[in-house]
């Protein structure tokens, strides 16, 4: 199963485990987006909230097999400074990224433990690992996913299930035009003068992952670009020094 497949990783996620010989469930918000990837793998596309409980039980309900659930829904909203901080942003990125995380596992918990070798990839971001002014929000949110995998691998011990935490930096998606309410300028400034990772490329380390023999859990990965040293501090094309961006 691939929560938030309906473009950016989850979509790439999709090809590579389909790929792999994966029979895949996706879900998502957009489901006109979600048929668009799931028809040309010949997957099952259903609709999904992780916000909410019911379309979280009702995405799983008709699914009781599942080996392996990567859990790439996720979202930024905004760059504002605590002190200008929004409730509504900061409860929605919570909901999505962490309350999101846990409503899938919990729900999922029982097919993957009787699966032969279940499997749980949570895609996490370098912001909870490195904190950044005007990212408090959201580096709230994923050190959470981190708390939440680190917890939850060691809740997992003995039961055979392997838990990974993919962690990457600047990826050229719609993460950015999210995060700015659809401001296409501030999103490509982002990404401007360097090369971000692609969506395909955290994918694939997604995919390598999950076809490591069943007694090897990669705990965790994080992935940038040559041109990321860290959540700010990034190389641009033509300039000297590096300049601030956003994970």
């Amino acid at each position: 199963m691939v929560a938030g497949a309906s473009s950016g990783i989850g979509a790439a996620t999709a090809g590579v485990l389909s790929r792999a010989g994966y029979s895949l469930v996706l879900g998502a918000r957009r489901m006109d987006r979600l048929h668009s990837v799931a028809a040309p793998l010949g997957a099952k596309a259903i609709p999904l909230d992780v916000t909410d409980r019911d379309s979280v039980a009702s995405f799983c309900v008709d699914v009781p097999k599942c080996d392996l659930l990567v859990n790439s829904a996720g979202c930024a909203l905004g760059l504002s400074e605590v002190a200008d901080a929004d409730d509504a942003e900061w409860r929605w990125m919570y909901e999505v990224n962490v309350l999101g995380t846990m409503r899938m596992i919990r729900t999922l918990s029982p097919a993957l433990k009787t699966a032969p070798a279940g499997h749980v990839i949570l895609v996490g971001s370098i912001a909870g690992y490195q904190p950044y002014a005007g990212g408090a929000g959201y580096n709230a949110a994923k050190f959470a996913v981190r708390g939440v995998a680190g917890a939850l691998r060691q809740e997992l011990l003995g039961t055979g299930v392997r838990l990974t935490e993919i962690a990457p930096g600047h990826v050229r998606t719609e993460f950015a035009l999210v995060r700015f309410g659809g401001d296409r300028s501030r999103a490509d400034a982002v990404y401007a003068g360097m090369t971000p990772l692609a969506a395909e490329d955290v994918a694939e380390a997604i995919g390598w992952a999950a076809s490591r023999p069943s007694h090897v859990n990669v705990d965790h990965l994080r992935i940038q670009s040559v041109d990321q040293a860290t959540t700010t501090l990034v190389h641009r094309e033509g300039s000297q020094e590096s300049t601030g961006a956003w994970s």
